[in-house]
This record gives structure tokens, C-alpha cells and sequence, in this order.
């Protein structure tokens, strides 16, 4: 092999390259203008089918419930699939979830505007197409909202989150009124085929990227392992749990809204699918509003106190709108009830963005938005039941209540602040020779790791151990203990399982950068001459045959003669 030469001994050093510089709005990036303009075309068909559904409902059956569960059969899906789409999203190529759920929705919404058109559907057929789109809605949303952080730099993540909620809601404010004029002009069915045709944008936009992946080093998840890490990462992480708890409170009142607008139109304002579309757009301006004011209010309010402000304003505008005797008067109180509907959202979402690594991020918005949309498909249920047997005004007001509380609750479980972690992968981490071979699936893997302790450390020892068992068991390692020798006090034994040597690596490579305070922590307090000394062992079973005589080794089991075979 010819020598290669030492750059450092050129007689004339090149000077070093100056890095690009770091983009300070999501709308600098080509892919991200592109995304959002295609996505806003798809959300505005999208917003127009809504109206479509939820007016037909209307007429094909006027009982208040059966028109609440409009929305629900919409939202159900996201609560019964977003875990098993966000673990498709983190092993697969998000790109290609994204461009599967789409041609899916493409192909339901056709159907169902054919259905319409023929004059076939019936209020359960209506509802089953719609919990199909959702179906749809529930695979796409977590690979996108993952590849965001694909698109944009982690330094304007919060902004392109705000930017993409601000497209959704300037849909919302025109597509409403839009698809009330196509229902009352040309029927529900044009409302269905112009959604379908709105895909086709984003579906393009997602065919041409390339986006620049890091490269996969280990084979991907099996999914129901997938889904039981994702499950396990946000139980052992409490900040993002408080997110869920707060998200399924919120979405639960929040839903009586969007869901009984139809009824707000037909039964307290006494109008049409223009009104409708009206109501719809007045809380679709109130989102915009809400969306361009969340940077600014980010910079001088903590998370915490901008749910609180969004809480108690939606509440607000739902009160107003069941009190209102007027149109012109429900249309503020519904501006206002949309700008507390995209400020809460929005920083549920930025929030748990920011505290889950790019390895488990779709799983985690996954859980987020089970917590969120099964909120709220459980508040259309509830509250559509309430305003069929009390009124509609009844309903609105309770839910502005339970709203209300819901702030409230922020000074018993407040939502974490927003911190900029780095959930970079550590990189400290490289997988150890063996005197013994291992294969991938060689386990069960049992971990020890020796630290000597001097005894007037031992209390801030455990308090550092603490916070070393929940980083273990968040990434997977099982059976976590702590030991102490009896015969040497200052020797302690960390100890956990994994399952298999690649359960082990893998382990190891998802430790972050934000993890490493607690390992230098733990280093630091370590007092023996060298670094602490790890044992990786692999657990064995005993041999069940006789040993009253001489065993040949070609007698034993394959378990206790080959080191790569699990037991």
C-alpha cells in the first residue's frame, strides 16, 4: 500500500474552510418552502372534505352525536395508530411513510366523492371513509412532523413548528369558507374530489427530495420492539410525560369546539354551510394570529404560562360562543378560541421535539399525539352526547369549564421548559473486542461495572446513580442494580441485562450529549487508580444432563458449546 502523505508537512498549509452558515429561518431552505406551500395545498383539501363531511352528516342524519363523531372517527385513528406509525417512521425511510399515507388518502377521497355522487353513502358509511382519511392522517403525521428536523437545522426547529402550524390555520381560515361555498354550489362530493386532488403537490414535492441521512449502522428495530422503546423512552422521561398528561387534558375539552361548530351554525346562529364555513374561518384567523404571535411570546414566557394563556383564552372564546346572540359576535369569540388552539399545540409539540433524540423523535410526537387527538376524540364523543341531551350552549359551556381547569392544573403539573438540548449522539462509544466471538443475537448480555467510592462520597454517589438508572432503563437496559461489597466498602457494582449483543451496542450508541454531565459526574467521583473497569458477560444454563459420569463435549447442548447461540 503506498504511503499517504501527511497533510500537515504541505510547504504551503491550505487555509481551513469556513463552515456554511447556520440558516436563521426555516424559510432560508428551498425544501422547507417547497413542503409547506405543498402541504397548505393539501391542508385546504383537507379543510374543504371536513366541511363536506360534517354538513352531508348534517343532512343525512341530524342527531348531534352522530355529527360530533364526524371529527371523532377523524382523531380515533391517530390515538389507535400513531405508535405503531411512529415506530415505522424512526426504522424506515420517512420520506416513503409519507408518500404511502398520501397515495392512500388520495385513493379513499376518491372513492368517497364517487360514493357521493352516486347517492350511496349512508351516516356509517360517511363515518367509515372518514376514519379511513384518518387512518391516512395517522402514518403520514408522525414521519412528518419527524422530518422537520430532517429539513431544518435544530436551531429554528420552534420556528418551522410555528411556521407549519401557520399554514395549517391560514387553510383553516379560507379553506372552511372556501369548501362552504363548493358544498352549497356544487354538493358535498365536490368538496371530496377537490381534497383529493390536493395531495398531488405534496405527493410531487416528497417524489424529488433527497434528503442528506446519516447513514444506518445497525439493522433496523423489529416494530413491536420499536413500539416497546418508544413506550419505555417516554415513561422514563418525565418531562415529556408531563406533555402527554397535559395534551390529552387539553385536547379533551378543546375538541367541543371544532366539533359542535356545525351545530353553533345551524342551531345557535341559524345559518347555512356559508356560515359554517365562516365559523370555521374566524377560528382559522384567530390560529394564524396565534401561530405569528408564538415567537415573540417564547422569547418572554415560559411553555408553561403560554398553555396557561391558550387554555384560558379558548376557554373564553367557547363561552362567548355559546352566550353570543349574534353572528358578529361569535366570530371573535371563535378567533379567540383558535388562537389558544394553536399556541397549546403547538408548544406541546416543539416541546417534546426538543427533549426526544432524532433515534425515538417520531415515536415520541406519536405518543404525543395519541395523548393529544385521544383527548379529543374522546371530548367530541362526550360533549356531542351532552349537546344532544342539554343543548349546545350546555355543552360549550362545560367544556370551556373543564378548559379553564385545565390551566388551572399547570400549577400542579407544569410543562417543561423549553431547553435546547444536545441530542446528538455522545460518540463516546466503541464496540469492545472479544475474547469470545459474538454475533448480533448472542445474549442474554449481563453488564457489570466496578467503581470505587471513598465513604464521604457515597451519599452523592447514589444521588448521581439515581439519575444513571433512569438513563439505563430509558435505553433499554433491564434488571438495573446497584451492589456494595461487603468486604471491600468502597467497591460498587453497577449492574443491568440486555438482551442480545446488539440490544447492547445498541444500548450503548443512544446515549446524547446531554447525558454526559451524569457520566463525567460519575467518573469524577470514581477514586480508584484507573477508569472503572466493565465486565460484559453472556448468561448460560447449566447443563440438565447427569455428572455422576465423564462428558464428552460433543454430548452438550449446542447452547453451552457455542458462545454465539442464544438461550
Amino acid at each position: 500500500m503506498p504511503p499517504v502523505a501527511d497533510p500537515s508537512a504541505s510547504a504551503s498549509p491550505q487555509p481551513a474552510s469556513t463552515p456554511p452558515a447556520m440558516p436563521t429561518s426555516p424559510w432560508a431552505l428551498p425544501i422547507f418552502r417547497a413542503v409547506w406551500l405543498a402541504s397548505m395545498a393539501s391542508n385546504f383539501g383537507g379543510l374543504i372534505q371536513s366541511v363536506g363531511a360534517s354538513w352531508m352528516m348534517t343532512s343525512l342524519d341530524a342527531s348531534p352525536q352522530m355529527i360530533a363523531l364526524v371529527q371523532a372517527s377523524t382523531t380515533l385513528p391517530i390515538m389507535l395508530l400513531s405508535l405503531w406509525a411512529g415506530a415505522v417512521a424512526d426504522n424506515l425511510d420517512r420520506r416513503w411513510v409519507m408518500l404511502s399515507a398520501q397515495g392512500f388518502m388520495l385513493t379513499v377521497s376518491i372513492v368517497l366523492a364517487a360514493c357521493a355522487w352516486g347517492g350511496v353513502l349512508t351516516p356509517w358509511l360517511l363515518l367509515g371513509f372518514t376514519f379511513l382519511i384518518g387512518c391516512g392522517t395517522a402514518i403520514n403525521n408522525p414521519a412528518w412532523q419527524a422530518s422537520v428536523g430532517d429539513m431544518v437545522p435544530r436551531s429554528v426547529l420552534p420556528t418551522a413548528v410555528a411556521l407549519n402550524s401557520m399554514g395549517f390555520n391560514i387553510a383553516r381560515s379560507l379553506g372552511p369558507a372556501i369548501g362552504g361555498v363548493i358544498v352549497g354550489a356544487f354538493g358535498a362530493a365536490a368538496a371530496f374530489l377537490t381534497n383529493a386532488f390536493s395531495y398531488l403537490a405534496l405527493i410531487v414535492v416528497l417524489a424529488r427530495w433527497r434528503p442528506a441521512l446519516p447513514p444506518r449502522l445497525l439493522p433496523r428495530e423489529k416494530l413491536g420492539m420499536a413500539m416497546e422503546a418508544g413506550l419505555r423512552y417516554v415513561a422514563l422521561s418525565p418531562g415529556i410525560r408531563r406533555v402527554l398528561f397535559r395534551a390529552a387534558v387539553f385536547g379533551l375539552a378543546a375538541s367541543a369546539v371544532p366539533a359542535l361548530m356545525p351545530l353553533v351554525a345551524r342551531d345557535l346562529v341559524g345559518g347555512g354551510p356559508f356560515v359554517y364555513g365562516l365559523l370555521l374561518g374566524a377560528f382559522g384567523v384567530g390560529a394564524v394570529g396565534g401561530a405569528l404571535s408564538s415567537t415573540r411570546l417564547r422569547q418572554r414566557l415560559s411553555a408553561e404560562w403560554i398553555v396557561r394563556i391558550a387554555s384560558v383564552g379558548l376557554g373564553l372564546g367557547a363561552a362567548g360562543a355559546a352566550l353570543s346572540p349574534a353572528l358578529l359576535l361569535t366570530l371573535p369569540c371563535l378567533a379567540l378560541a383558535g388562537a389558544g388552539w394553536v399556541l397549546a399545540l403547538s408548544t406541546f409539540n416543539v416541546t417534546v421535539q426538543i427533549s426526544a433524540p432524532r433515534w425515538v423523535v417520531a415515536r415520541a410526537l406519536a405518543l404525543y399525539q395519541m395523548a393529544a387527538f385521544g383527548g379529543m376524540a374522546a371530548g367530541s364523543w362526550i360533549f356531542g352526547g351532552l349537546a344532544g341531551d342539554h343543548g349546545v350552549a350546555t355543552a360549550l359551556l362545560a367544556a370551556a369549564a373543564v378548559q379553564i381547569g385545565g390551566g388551572v392544573l399547570g400549577f400542579l403539573l407544569p410543562v417543561p421548559r423549553m431547553q435546547m438540548l444536545d441530542l446528538d449522539p455522545l460518540g463516546r462509544f466503541q464496540e469492545p473486542e472479544t475474547a469470545v466471538p459474538v454475533e448480533p443475537r448472542t445474549g442474554p448480555v449481563v453488564v457489570t461495572i466496578e467503581y470505587r467510592i471513598a465513604p464521604e462520597r457515597v451519599v452523592e454517589f447514589l444521588h448521581v446513580m439515581t439519575e444513571r438508572r433512569r438513563i439505563r432503563r430509558r435505553d433499554g437496559a433491564k434488571h438495573w442494580t446497584l451492589l456494595r461489597d461487603l468486604g471491600e466498602p468502597d467497591l460498587w457494582i453497577e449492574r443491568y441485562h440486555v438482551a442480545t449483543w446488539l440490544d447492547y451496542v445498541r444500548h450503548n450508541q443512544r446515549r446524547t450529549k446531554a447525558d454526559v454531565d451524569n457520566s463525567d459526574a460519575i467518573q469524577a467521583l470514581h477514586s480508584g487508580p484507573e477508569r472503572p473497569r466493565v465486565h460484559r458477560m453472556i448468561e448460560r444454563q447449566t447443563s440438565t444432563l447427569p455428572w455422576s459420569r465423564h462428558v464428552d463435549p460433543g454430548e452438550l447442548p449446542d447452547a453451552l458449546t457455542d458462545p454465539t447461540r442464544s438461550t
